[in-house]
């Protein structure tokens, strides 16, 4: 297991500017963590390297680019494919890598196996990524889902 560097106030400063605006100049992140830009350019340098800055990314509304309806599907798997040197959750890994509906997927103890957060332009896309392509999938026992009606919370940023 990879250890990580003791995270300071001042890291956490940063972290917490950079997630409200990734493109922050180094003088501007200086100012808000009480830095020089040398010195702040240093610290996030050893955060990218530490693996603690993982990316910089674009974040893009669903609803801005025609993705109109989120599921949350609950899958569960066969506990044997048929025909197949592989496990059911190596192939089903697999599979979810290249579905684009398929935005995070997450094991889980309990009842089912996987969570999908999906997100598709309607509920005609919807069914069509489940007949089409969920169903379809050989280990796929089941799977039920939930529709989000309304969204009270999203956001990116961890809680450092």
């Amino acid at each position: 297991m990879e250890v990580s560097p003791e995270l300071d106030a001042i890291d956490r400063r940063i972290l917490r500017a950079l997630q409200q605006d990734a493109r922050l100049t180094y003088e501007a992140l200086a100012a808000q963590a009480g830095l020089s830009a040398s010195a702040a350019l240093r610290r996030v340098h050893r955060l990218e390297e530490a693996g603690i800055i993982g990316a910089y990314v674009v974040l893009v509304p669903p609803e801005r680019v025609g993705l109109h309806l989120t599921a949350y599907i609950n899958v569960r798997l066969e506990k044997q494919a048929d025909n197949s040197q592989r496990n059911p959750r190596e192939l089903f890994r697999a599979a979810v890598q290249a579905w684009p509906e398929v935005v995070e997927c997450a094991a889980l103890t309990g009842e089912m196996d996987y969570l999908l957060r999906v997100l598709v332009q309607d509920m005609q896309h919807y069914a069509r990524f489940i007949d089409d392509t969920l169903l379809k999938h050989p280990c796929v026992k089941d799977c039920k889902t939930s529709f989000v009606l309304e969204r009270l919370k999203n956001t990116t940023a961890m809680p450092v």
